[in-house]
């Protein structure tokens, strides 16, 4: 079960593992898997063989030993492999569920969680179910009083999207449901109910008009597109500048969010009839960021004072001479002090997609021109 979303409940590290618990049993930071646990469970791996029966009754996030076998070295602490058990997060399902499709990552997530303005209580509708990495922590999001009404037009996908949330237990949170969003639109039962709608389709303009039936006044949309030909200057804003006949978007700009710093922004302006469009219309501040990830290592490490760096650098060695290479050990002294350091790594991820938003706004509340900033 997901971690408490209800902050009345007990905590995680208060939380005892029961039989059927989902936990997340972490090996290393980049190796971790979801286990249901069961009386007669097993789990092998590279660092041992571990009963389930060991694991009951213990707190989430204690670390087990194994009990020898494959990978073991014969003993429960000595000389024997461990992990840690888990509470599941929706940061942590999204690294260990299983891939039914391409999914969003964290930094997608948090930028789609804090622009969509999501509290407690909150109602809000998703196309594109997928492996339901999102779901998750929209319904964390909303949690204890919201809802998450989340579709795909895929049978199968809904089906195993049902039964993980129902194992995570946010059944409460989450109603399942197949319709094709982009031929069909949203049902017509959530009209004007919607605080937030996110939309995750091959061609998200297609479903505008129907989700900004669904939102209430001064509701928030996002679009997710994974390439350029969804998202900047082309078809999701156009579509939202340009809505014939239904709440179009007024102003608009599409910004790089990355590491480095971009300094060739510039504005395009719209045609005359394109601006009398989007101040007509009840839609505002529409924006595109593109995500890109660069990954940092982090350690804990010792730093000499200013002082004894400056004192060094000035006492430099004489001409000719080779420096004496000092260990690690004869470097520390009194005037360290033991820092976090974090560097970049030499390869990321890059870029993973472009987040377009969107306001519904309230009626007589829009000023000024549109415009759109491109990215290089």
């Amino acid at each position: 079960m997901m971690v408490p979303l209800d902050p009345c409940n007990k905590p995680t590290s208060q939380r005892r593992i029961t039989e059927g618990d989902t936990v997340v049993v972490y090996e290393r930071h980049d190796s971790m898997r979801a286990v249901t646990v069961s009386a007669a469970g097993v789990l092998q791996n590279r660092f041992g063989v571990f009963r389930h029966a060991d694991w009951l009754g213990r707190h989430f996030g204690s670390k087990v030993f194994s009990s020898g076998g494959v990978g073991g070295k014969g003993g429960r602490k000595a000389g024997g492999g461990f992990v840690h058990l888990l509470a599941p997060t929706p940061e942590l399902w999204t690294l260990v569920l299983s891939h039914r499709t391409q999914i969003l990552y964290i930094a997608d997530i948090s930028l789609v969680v804090a622009y969509l303005e999501l509290v407690p209580g909150c109602v809000l509708l998703e196309s594109g179910t997928g492996s339901g990495s999102l779901t998750t922590s929209l319904a964390r999001a909303v949690a204890p009083h919201g809802r998450v009404y989340t579709f795909d037009f895929h049978d199968q996908r809904a089906d195993s999207a049902r039964e993980d949330f129902e194992k995570n237990g946010l059944s409460s949170l989450i109603t399942v449901a197949v319709r094709d969003i982009q031929g069909e639109g949203f049902p017509d039962e959530y009209s004007g109910a919607a605080d937030a709608v996110f939309l995750d389709l091959p061609q998200p303009w297609l479903a505008i008009p129907s989700a900004g039936t669904m939102l209430r006044q001064d509701g928030v949309l996002c679009s997710f597109s994974p390439c350029i030909e969804q998202g900047g200057p082309g078809a999701v804003v156009e579509s939202l500048h340009l809505w014939p006949g239904g709440p179009g978007f007024e102003p608009a700009s599409l910004q790089n969010y990355c590491a480095r710093r971009y300094n060739n922004i510039h504005k395009i302006s719209l045609s005359q009839a394109q601006i009398a469009t989007s101040l007509s219309s009840p839609m505002s501040h529409i924006r595109t960021f593109e995500i890109l990830l660069r990954t940092y290592e982090v350690h804990e490490g010792a730093l000499k004072s200013a002082t004894a760096n400056e004192a060094s650098s000035e006492g430099s060695s004489l001409p000719g001479k080779k420096r004496k290479i000092r260990s690690a050990g004869e470097a520390l002294d009194s005037s360290q002090t033991s820092s976090v350091i974090a560097r970049p790594c030499s390869t990321a991820r890059g870029h993973t997609g472009y987040l377009t938003f969107a306001r519904k706004s309230v009626h007589g509340s829009q000023t000024g021109a549109a415009e759109v900033c491109p990215t290089s």
